[in-house]
């Protein structure tokens, strides 16, 4: 089974070098990599073309941003499953997507557990056994170690009139709008670095949720929805040292559409 690897590029050379490295390193032999890089100012295309004799499609061209670059990517894929593994990240271990192949993913969204690596956290997410609406309002999948069939990806596609929460868009409409199958593989695919756009900018990851929700519901199903999701938020014991952090952002949520139904 070919799985296409996509990574996404700008102005990050030792991150893609550390990201092509690992997936060159695998065991795992059928794996088509797909790089796409914004027109790089650094040496991100001496670092592709050192390594590009295992990389099946490269291109370094401007584009329209993150999202824009991942579909350019999909359009090439031509496995039966996509990996997007962004520069920066990497496969955790040489024999990890074989060890994931072995597993028999079936599913539109196959989802494996992560390695978190950053300031704030590290440690290892595993992702659930079933994906929830609740589950969705609090949380993500986690790209970088999640397996997406490429039919599923070139039908969807992701949007691109939003800056980082459209691979949230996607698993969201794909996994509770659209009942796509959904299947975890309880083992570490990759390392997640907590250095990318969506982990440093918060305000614009929470703003660009506020519009995504006013879009698709009414203020008082975002209101039921979110209450709903504080509760069973509680319930769940999700309580660690992010604790305070999500609590703020669900009253400063609530405050928003407090605020906005007058």
């Amino acid at each position: 089974m070919k799985v296409s690897i996509i990574t996404i590029n700008f102005n990050n050379s030792n991150g893609l070098k550390r990201t092509i490295t690992s997936v060159q390193e695998q065991t795992y032999k059928d794996i088509e990599h797909i790089v796409i890089d914004g027109a790089s100012t650094d040496n991100s295309v001496e670092v592709i073309k050192d390594l590009e004799d295992k990389i099946a499609y490269w291109v370094s061209e401007p584009d329209k941003g993150i999202y824009n670059a991942m579909n350019k990517g999909i359009a090439k894929a031509s496995g039966e499953y996509c990996l997007f593994l962004n520069s920066g990240d990497e496969l955790f271990k040489p024999e990890s997507l074989e060890k994931v192949i072995k597993q028999e993913p079936v599913a539109d969204v196959v989802s494996c557990d992560v390695i978190i690596d950053g300031d704030e956290v590290k440690g290892y997410k595993s992702s659930p056994d079933e994906i929830t609406p609740a589950f969705m309002s609090r949380s993500a999948v986690s790209h970088p170690s999640t397996l997406i069939k490429t039919s599923v990806m070139k039908q969807y596609g992701y949007r691109e009139d939003y800056k980082i929460i459209s691979d949230w868009i996607f698993f969201y409409e794909a996994l509770i709008r659209n009942n796509s199958t959904y299947q975890h593989i309880g083992l570490p695919l990759s390392i997640f670095y907590t250095d990318g756009i969506s982990s440093k900018h918060k305000e614009l990851l929470f703003e660009e949720g506020k519009k995504y929700g006013a879009s698709i519901y009414s203020e008082r199903e975002l209101k039921e929805r979110h209450t709903q999701a504080y509760k069973d938020f509680i319930d769940s014991q999700f309580l660690s040292e992010r604790y305070n952090k999500a609590i703020h952002h669900f009253i400063s949520f609530l405050c928003w559409l407090q605020k906005h139904s007058k």
